[in-house]
């Protein structure tokens, strides 16, 4: 079995990367010498803070995707639409990339972060006989694709801006954007509290 840098009481700062010698029988948190950050061997309360943020994003995700997200007004007339209505509406205009990148980032992407955090978590919480390779690969993975997560936003605001100035038409979005940013900023919170190498420490339980 490989030996871990917590075995030679090695810890990394979270804020200048700095490898610092600490105790192992050190359990609260040192300051690194360099930038005076707090350095211990593990987040703090790592796994408490993604499970509070995990399931409050998977709260909102129902409000994100069954209230309305924008509505555009023609002639003083407008019907609100959902993510999907919206996805549906631009596939059936034969607008298939837009609609496939609305689609990826508003409902693909969210819900497979979601999944692969509830699924890192309980690895951890209850000791799973999962691979900590692939694991750690998921979690690279909901990294990578957490910089996508806002491109649906984006593109209403720019939807928002290019039909505002114009006489004919209004575009105004609905409380689901609110509730969607929300998701995406919790994600991405949960992601970072997250500490990969919990999962590495059952192999040594």
């Amino acid at each position: 079995m490989s030996s871990r840098a917590f075995d030679k009481g090695l810890a990394r700062c979270f804020s200048c990367g700095k490898l610092c010698q600490l105790s192992v029988q050190q359990h609260q948190a040192s300051c690194c010498p360099r930038c005076d950050s707090p350095v211990s061997f593990r987040q703090s309360a790592s796994l408490s803070y993604s499970w509070a943020l995990t399931l409050a994003a998977l709260a909102l995700l129902v409000p994100a995707n069954m209230l309305p997200i924008l509505t555009v007004v023609s002639f003083g007339q407008g019907d609100p639409d959902t993510i999907m209505s919206g996805v549906i509406k631009l596939w059936e205009a034969e607008l298939q990339a837009i609609a496939a990148v609305v689609f990826i980032a508003s409902v693909a992407v969210p819900v497979a972060k979601l999944v692969v955090m509830l699924l890192l978590m309980l690895v951890v919480q209850l000791k799973l006989p999962l691979s900590k390779e692939q694991c750690t690969l998921l979690y690279r993975f909901i990294h990578f694709i957490g910089r996508w997560s806002m491109l649906d936003l984006f593109m209403i605001s720019i939807l928002v801006t290019v039909v505002h100035m114009g006489n004919i038409a209004n575009v105004e979005s609905g409380p689901a954007a609110l509730a969607f940013g929300a998701v995406v900023v919790l994600t991405m919170l949960a992601a970072d509290y997250f500490d990969p190498r919990l999962l590495w420490d059952l192999e040594h339980e």
